[in-house]
């Protein structure tokens, strides 16, 4: 199965403590990730998370289609990582790394993505680097309410 890294580094403003409470909550990634539009059936256990997050694609401007995923989250002492199971057989490992810096964090946020084949690992990964790249600046601007 074809894979791919994409890691992009970068600081927030706030605390690590804060930083990590911040994205092991799954509502924390409605907006934090431009698709997630929702998170349903959140499920707690001992040391993880399960959860439905729902990925929104408009096409030709008014075509809808919501991605159902499977997230599974865990919190470590200095990261926040995960497993996102897509429908449509894409396979993502997460883990943002936390290190206290500058008076704030520095993240490494990390993605390993998977597919069947390359063109929808192509595919995939652009879209998964939009949304990384985009994370960084949305995560600094939420730093003031951590």
């Amino acid at each position: 199965m074809p894979e791919t890294l994409l890691r992009n580094t970068f600081h927030v403003p706030a605390p690590p403590d804060a930083v990590r409470a911040h994205l092991s909550e799954p509502a924390s990634y409605i907006g934090l990730s431009p698709l997630v539009v929702e998170v349903r059936d959140v499920r707690r256990e001992a040391d993880l998370v399960r959860y439905v997050s729902v990925e929104r694609f408009r096409f030709l401007g008014f075509l809808r289609y919501d991605n159902l995923l499977r997230v599974t989250l865990r919190s470590t002492e200095d990261a926040v990582e995960g497993e996102v199971d897509s429908p449509g057989g894409v396979k993502l490992a997460y883990r943002f790394g936390l290190t206290a810096r500058d008076g704030g964090t520095e993240v490494a946020d990390e993605l390993r993505l998977r597919a069947a084949f390359g063109p929808l690992l192509g595919y995939a990964a652009r879209q998964a680097r939009a949304v990384q790249l985009a994370r960084a600046g949305i995560l600094a601007d939420r730093a003031p309410a951590l």
